[in-house]
């Protein structure tokens, strides 16, 4: 609150509140004192009542008892008022929270106000086209470098995939004509110490026949 009164003003309702309060306090200790005294005096006229009864003086003892009464009235009468005190004190009280709770209201609502009024439709509006208008713009910079200058620019694109099409089809065209090739047989690993296996008899026959004729051809 010290911030916001520094700079709206301490609201002068709130002023005589505080005012008022410490004028209301002051009034109920004051009373508060002369109860105190009067409850002192109905005492001492009691004491002066036993005193008197004893010394078998009816007439001043019944005195006594008359101003102690009168004390009492006014003590009964001091009560009411500190009763209205406090009343009054606490509907004040309420009264000054209500009223600093309204201005504090106040005081947000004006401030949200300013800032509707520094931050209007209008304001947004045009900064939302302005950071459009510039985005468009580094874009449109960003497609210039990226355009081909100089002699890349001449190229044709369309020429180049016809290009790259035919290369790509001679290719698959000479993995296809070349021949297949067969994986040559893994060698048979002899163990140490053995024996290479020996040709079946039948085997043995054809080959040698096979070689005969060949020789046979060669004769011719």
């Amino acid at each position: 609150m010290s911030m916001l009164n520094r700079l709206f003003g301490k609201p002068k309702q709130e002023t005589n509140a505080l005012t008022t309060l410490d004028k209301l306090n002051e009034t109920l200790e004051m009373l508060e004192k002369k109860e105190s005294v009067l409850l002192k005096k109905a005492a001492v006229e009691v004491e002066k009542a036993r005193d008197f009864t004893r010394s078998k003086n009816k007439r001043a003892a019944i005195q006594c008892l008359k101003r102690k009464r009168l004390y009492e009235q006014q003590i009964e009468q001091l009560g009411n008022f500190q009763l209205r005190l406090h009343d009054q004190m606490i509907m004040l009280e309420g009264a000054k929270a209500t009223t600093e709770t309204v201005d504090a209201l106040r005081t947000g609502a004006a401030a949200m106000k300013a800032m509707h009024k520094a931050t209007n439709i209008d304001d947004v509006d045009k900064t939302m086209d302005e950071i459009n208008e510039q985005t468009e713009n580094m874009k449109q910079i960003q497609e210039a470098l990226s355009t081909p200058f100089g002699a890349a620019a001449d190229f044709d694109e369309d020429e180049l995939e016809a290009e790259l099409e035919e290369l790509e089809g001679a290719e698959l065209e000479e993995q296809l004509l070349q021949p297949a090739t067969t994986a040559p047989a893994a060698p048979v690993q002899v163990p140490a110490g053995s024996q290479p296996a020996r040709p079946a008899p039948q085997k043995r026959m054809a080959e040698e026949d096979e070689l005969a004729a060949l020789q046979a051809e060669m004769a011719l």
